[in-house]
């Protein structure tokens, strides 16, 4: 029985949907441990799934690339989820365009202080400077953030893990931070969200309010936009 067990996993490990299967069943076995614990964002869905994902690959002996095969057919449906975040945007497009000068300000305010305040922090704990350039970007989403850290002299595979980081924990915490500081308005939650914690803050505000999810989405685009255009410019004044 164990030989016929082994000659089983051989096949399967060496088969490109071992990846895709074992994402899939760990996000259902994070969104069962969400649906269990309340639905509380300290359980957030990506983060069980990648701590199982990770925990199975090294138990396993299986290096990333091979999972990787399997897993970018996941990846690739991150684009048409993306241009999903369209839908929810055009129902509440009357109030985008209510609220536009404030997302401007918001949009300027919040990109400066996400690039701003991971570079500091670097710095005050000793970084290096391709680090510190690896950090920017931090609060973009990965295919942006990673062109952005290769324009600017950083380690695009250093900052897709530091995206990924800020990501699970804006989706986490953000929520929480946001209502210890009394922001109510289901606009500015989603908008803070967005600009902070990119697409998996976005989906986090979506299960939230549509509203929320609206917002989030238009801020992941803007500041995606924003930081391609400023963070080279400031780099080059200021470095």
């Amino acid at each position: 029985m164990n030989d016929r067990l082994l000659d089983v996993w051989v096949y399967l490990s060496a088969s490109p949907l071992a990846g895709l299967t074992l994402t899939l069943l760990a996000y259902q076995a994070g969104l069962w441990a969400f649906e269990r614990c309340g639905r509380t964002p300290l359980v957030n869905p990506v983060l069980v799934a990648v701590v199982l994902i990770i925990a199975a690959l090294k138990a396993l002996g299986v290096d990333y690339k091979t999972y990787f095969d399997g897993a970018q057919f996941v990846h690739f449906l991150l684009g048409p989820a993306t241009v999903a975040l369209a839908v929810p945007l055009y129902n509440q497009f009357q109030q985008v365009r209510r609220s536009a000068l404030a997302m401007l300000a918001a949009l300027v305010a919040g990109s400066l202080t996400a690039a701003g305040s991971a570079v500091a922090l670097g710095w005050l704990f000793g970084a290096s400077e391709r680090t510190l350039l690896s950090l920017a970007p931090k609060s973009v989403t990965s295919p942006i953030a990673m062109g952005i850290a290769e324009q600017l002299g950083g380690l695009p595979s250093l900052t897709a893990v530091f995206v990924m980081l800020t990501g699970i924990i804006g989706a986490t915490l953000g929520g929480s931070v946001l209502t210890l500081i009394r922001v109510t308005d289901w606009r500015a939650r989603g908008f803070g969200m967005g600009v902070a914690a990119h697409g998996i803050g976005t989906a986090r505000a979506l299960q939230v309010n549509e509203t929320a999810g609206a917002f989030s989405g238009l801020a992941m685009g803007l500041n995606g936009l924003a930081t391609a255009v400023l963070l080279p410019v400031l780099v080059r004044l200021l470095w």
